[in-house]
């Protein structure tokens, strides 16, 4: 009975800005509570950030408003019928994706204002199926295929667009989700999943299910009218983004550590990788002619292997001549040792560089990984 209580003092604590709202019914009201474990302070906080957010965003004509062209045609995804239940399936394409395309072609506003558009598609959606079924419906499914996801998702500047994605969603559409199906996982997933878990609440985390190569049998034999099971006239595949597009030729970013290389010379720097499947992502504005990346030799953890030489080229060298473009590397270190970092300005005999650079160890979620690995279904890369 206190939680009808709550219910009804939280209703008197919003009812100055329920005019505003759509549907402000019990249902509607329950999933903010829940939300906050029934907190009525925190919950009703919450609420009125939502309705400030749709005040900013103009969310009662977003679906009168037009993306720009480029997100209309290459941002990924699509609605595609429904679940058992009658509830809305959205799903999710990862691997054409071009996230930086994306980035250098639109603003970030544009991008998350697109995807609250598509949550309140859904919303919609979840009404008329509430009428047509006669049940409640106020949850989606999503799946994700994550089949393609490669090292260019985890450029640092898209996975943070992607975190504000997660967290307006997170933040505006709390109890929405049903579950989050993830299909043809490649080897990189745990990784992926680490660099976005802290976006999401607990709540959701706990609805996340990694399907091996059994997936199919979760159902779905939709097709499109000509008998496409891509479904391609309701769901966008993507793609890479035509230069044309680009309204800028960088993302601003913040680099850690500038060091100034003295001509004829070269700098160096170590990571040690303690287990396998990490990453080591590196971005850098690059002053300087090239960049190496040298692993450990198999099975050897000795740092004297760096020193005497003895290292395994992992990434090749490549001369940059990029003193204007920021150049972005992720390698995946399949084995455990030190790893090398070098700007190598010794076959410049006049000038001096400085480089800017950040370097991250990205490590895998060991949930995920460990999940993968009974499912035995690791799709190769």
């Amino acid at each position: 009975g206190s939680r009808r209580l709550g219910d009804s003092t939280f209703r008197e604590n919003v009812q100055d800005v329920l005019p505003t709202l759509p549907n402000p019914d019990d249902y509607f009201l329950l999933r903010w509570l829940r939300a906050r474990s029934f907190d009525l302070q925190k919950s009703e906080a919450m609420l009125r950030k939502h309705v400030e957010v749709r005040k900013q965003k103009d969310i009662d004509n977003i679906m009168s408003w037009q993306p720009p062209e480029v997100v209309q045609q290459y941002l990924s995804g699509g609605m595609c019928g429904y679940d058992l239940d009658g509830c809305p399936i959205w799903y999710d394409i990862i691997g054409p994706l071009d996230a930086k395309g994306l980035l250098l072609s639109a603003t970030k506003q544009d991008l998350v204002k697109t995807k609250m558009r598509d949550c309140e598609l859904l919303l919609r959606e979840c009404a008329c199926q509430t009428e047509k079924t006669g049940n409640k419906i106020e949850t989606i499914t999503l799946i994700y295929d994550c089949e393609g996801l490669g090292l260019k998702h985890l450029w640092k500047p898209a996975v943070e667009a992607y975190g504000e994605f997660l967290c307006m969603f997170e933040e505006n559409y709390p109890e929405t989700l049903k579950r989050l199906f993830v299909i043809k996982a490649p080897k990189l997933f745990p990784v992926a999943y680490n660099l976005i878990k802290p976006f999401l609440s607990e709540d959701t985390r706990k609805k996340i299910m990694v399907l091996g190569a059994n997936w199919k049998e979760y159902g779905g034999t939709m097709t499109d009218p000509d008998g496409d099971p891509k479904c391609k006239s309701k769901i966008n595949y993507g793609g890479d983004i035509p230069k044309k597009y680009y309204v800028r030729d960088q993302v601003k970013q913040r680099y850690e550590h500038s060091v100034q290389i003295s001509r004829g010379s070269s700098h160096q720097v170590e990571y040690e990788i303690l287990f396998p499947g990490c990453v080591l992502r590196c971005w850098r504005w690059a002053g300087v002619g090239e960049a190496l990346v040298a692993g450990p030799q198999r099975g050897n953890m000795q740092t004297e292997s760096c020193l005497s030489g003895e290292m395994t080229e992992v990434l090749a060298n490549q001369r940059y001549n990029a003193h204007l473009v920021p150049e972005d590397g992720t390698l995946t270190c399949s084995d455990p040792g030190i790893y090398v970092l070098r700007f190598d300005n010794t076959y410049s005999f006049i000038h001096a560089k400085k480089v800017s650079f950040t370097v991250e160890v990205l490590l895998p979620d060991k949930a995920s990984e460990e999940k993968m690995k009974q499912l035995g279904t690791v799709t190769p890369k």
